[in-house]
């Protein structure tokens, strides 16, 4: 640019441009085209680029790729291989490289373009990303639902173990209950727990708890092109933006379960930020976004799938692939069945009969082991080989409690113990694990005096044990003395 200026000076002072050539050092088209612009053009090519190599094969080239919109995206066409069926079945002669700078000149031109939006206030866009997380040491993948604010910018985030059906509706829910507001409207993508069939008019088939939560908040569901995410590029950024903030470095969790624990991440944008390309905070925004949503309905929505199932002779109802237990008493029986984001609720009649945590895996069996003391009792030889109990961590007083039981009272012992274990149908554990260690310390091993005492503990009152009534409790062996043992040791004393 100093050279530039240099020769525009002293043209424009009166030297010519031969002279100014000679003066500078440089043609007198360079002259010539200083002169002629202010400042330097840069190239500016006037004809298109010939390929007298390439030119003749570009048809051929162009079929094949638009071919290849057809067949799967891992089996098209590459500029490699293009270049080798060019040579080997058309006789091409040019090299690689024009072939792949064709290509890529060709995929640019074809990108597709976007018009930017603006959204008004008061609707939403929801959708659900992935990430690593460490659960008991073991890395697996876990699901995050999102929902996004497009006016504003805020946002809701919320991870669950799987993205079921219920988690999405859970997700609103806790979204909805966050903002303390419904959306007039939720942008979707075409997830199968939300829509359960396209109609050839294109309208949306729900899903049956999907269906049922949208006429409990009364909002209007929108949904975007199917595999077009750009649909709804600002919850698509957002679930890029929480995975990155949220979810680094790797979330790690304890478990002590064998099912999935649920895990859960509440956040929101910061309301004083001020976004690239806005001149008011998030919060200024997300006022009108609140003042154009609805209120939320006196009540929230029970999210829980709905099923029925039928007891097995192993009192186990399946649900989604997993066996849950329920007391024996219940066998071969219709229930039915809620299974809501982290329990599973089982019930028969009018009345709820177990509540297990909900289990993530496949082709599991979830146990009570409470359900099955009461046909163990009965059939007493299967105690030590009873599944339920198996995984079972009791205090070790219970232990301790049976062996007792089992040295005094032979097998009627191991049936007392049952007993015992079957009072936790009345009682918390921690209330019978203190009547336990009670009954230890006096020596009360029988299944009375547990209850006994357990009743005490939690009536908080003193315990009153009768030898007579709890026969199990150690006694003094005395022996009494005769007169005839007394009279022999006088005799061997005169001795």
């Amino acid at each position: 640019m100093d050279l530039y200026r240099k020769v525009r000076l002293a043209c424009a002072e009166g030297m010519s441009q031969r002279e100014a050539a000679r003066h500078f050092n440089i043609s007198r088209d360079s002259v010539r085209k200083m002169m002629a612009f202010s400042v330097p053009p840069g190239y500016r090519r006037t004809a298109p680029v010939k390929r007298p190599k390439l030119d003749a094969f570009t048809g051929i080239i162009d079929s094949w790729l638009d071919g290849d919109r057809e067949v799967h995206r891992k089996q098209r066409h590459t500029a490699k291989r293009v270049f080798e069926r060019l040579r080997d079945e058309h006789g091409f002669t040019g090299g690689y490289t024009i072939v792949k700078d064709y290509m890529r000149q060709r995929e640019r031109r074809g990108r597709e373009m976007f018009v930017p939006l603006a959204h008004a206030p008061g609707h939403a866009q929801a959708d659900f990303g992935e990430a690593v997380v460490v659960i008991g040491g073991v890395e697996q993948k876990a699901h995050f639902f999102v929902m996004d604010l497009p006016h504003s910018d805020a946002c809701f985030v919320r991870a669950y173990p799987a993205a079921t059906a219920e988690a999405w509706v859970d997700g609103h829910v806790h979204a909805f209950t966050f903002f303390g507001k419904v959306p007039t409207s939720v942008l979707y993508d075409n997830d199968r727990c939300l829509v359960a069939k396209i109609l050839p008019d294109g309208t949306r088939k729900r899903a049956t708890l999907f269906s049922g939560f949208l006429s409990h908040y009364l909002f209007r569901d929108r949904y975007g092109r199917p595999g077009k995410g750009n649909d709804k590029g600002n919850v698509e950024g957002t679930v890029g933006y929480s995975r990155r903030n949220f979810m680094v470095p790797i979330p790690r969790f304890a478990s002590g379960t064998r099912s999935t624990p649920t895990w859960r991440i509440n956040a929101a944008s910061a309301g004083a930020d001020i976004l690239r390309g806005q001149s008011e905070t998030i919060g200024d925004r997300l006022a009108r976004d609140l003042a154009t949503m609805t209120d939320l309905p006196a009540a929230p929505f029970d999210v829980c799938d709905q099923a029925t199932g039928r007891v097995s002779s192993r009192a186990l109802v399946r649900y989604e692939t997993n066996d849950y237990s329920v007391p024996v008493s219940y066998g071969h029986r219709d229930v039915w069945i809620r299974g809501y984001v982290d329990v599973v609720v089982i019930g028969c009649g009018g009345e709820v009969i177990a509540r297990h945590p909900r289990c993530y895996d496949r082709e599991d069996m979830v146990f009570d082991p409470v359900h099955y003391l009461p046909l163990i009792e009965r059939k007493i030889n299967a105690l030590d080989q009873a599944a339920p109990l198996a995984e079972w961590d009791l205090p070790p007083e219970f232990a301790t409690l049976r062996r007792l039981m089992e040295a005094r009272m032979i097998k009627a012992g191991r049936r007392e113990y049952v007993r015992v274990l079957r009072l936790l149908e009345t009682f918390d554990i921690d209330d019978l694990h203190a009547a336990v260690k009670k009954a230890l310390q006096l020596g009360a091993v029988g299944f009375d005096a547990v209850k006994h005492l357990v009743l005490c503990h939690v009536e908080k009152r003193p315990p009153k044990l009768d030898l007579d009534v709890y026969p199990y409790l150690p006694r003094a062996n005395v022996e009494t003395t005769s007169a005839a043992s007394y009279m022999a040791l006088m005799s061997e004393d005169a001795a």
